[in-house]
């Protein structure tokens, strides 16, 4: 079953056309990983499907609740970890403080944070801020979970730690939509991937299939990652 289907998707920020025609579909179950150079419309196309941003053309279907963990984390600088967690469960979707709460406090424990339930953001470590944002998106029960460079601001030592929470959701048959820069994880983890250049859709497959096309920019991009 899809729990994500995106049609003809195009989005421009004044004269520059961010996104030509992308069309994305996501089952039930599947890691879809999207990669591509800087400036290629991943991001835009990610907060089109979470309606952060209002595609200029095309349809966007999702099967219930979404959840997005942002690049910088996000967490409310003036709530403590457990409220971070709770409040828009409690708030938006007016559920249970007791059920939450106990929730909450399961996903700390699965994040390895069961200790940091009262600390405040700037107590935390990066990596430990982005567990922190994964457990906030998983306590709203989303069908699909979205990741926008989950890594990018955290150092190789940190960066570890949450591609490992994410390939255990993976491994619990989450269905997921990355944005990421980390190859080999999108090789070893994502069912699907999309690989995107300047606004459209350049190569899409399986992670076998992408890595070993012999599409001109896919060539190069896997070149200049290569050339690091």
């Amino acid at each position: 079953m899809s729990l994500l289907e995106m049609k003809h998707i195009k989005k421009s920020f004044g004269d520059a056309e961010v996104l030509k025609d992308i069309s994305v579909m996501v089952e039930e179950g599947e890691v879809l990983a999207i990669i591509g150079p800087s400036g290629s419309g991943k991001s835009t196309l990610l907060r089109c499907a979470t309606n952060l941003e209002t595609p200029d053309a095309g349809e966007i279907y999702h099967e219930g609740q979404v959840g997005l963990v942002f690049q910088n984390f996000n967490l409310f600088p003036h709530f403590s970890v457990i409220k971070n967690i709770t409040d828009a469960p409690i708030k938006v979707q007016k559920r249970n403080k007791e059920e939450v709460y106990e929730e909450a406090k399961q996903l700390l424990d699965k994040m390895g944070l069961s200790d940091k339930a009262d600390a405040y953001p700037y107590q935390l470590s990066g990596g430990q801020q982005q567990r922190v944002s994964i457990a906030r998106a998983l306590a709203m029960k989303p069908k699909v979970l979205f990741f926008d460079e989950p890594t990018s601001a955290l150092d190789p030592e940190l960066t570890g730690e949450i591609l490992k929470v994410i390939k255990d959701l993976a491994a619990e048959h989450m269905t997921m939509v990355i944005v990421t820069h980390e190859m080999d994880f999108a090789r070893n983890v994502a069912d699907k991937i999309i690989f995107m250049d300047k606004g459209v859709t350049a190569v899409e497959g399986t992670p076998e299939e992408v890595f070993t096309s012999g599409n001109v920019r896919m060539r190069e991009f896997l070149g200049k990652l290569s050339a690091k």
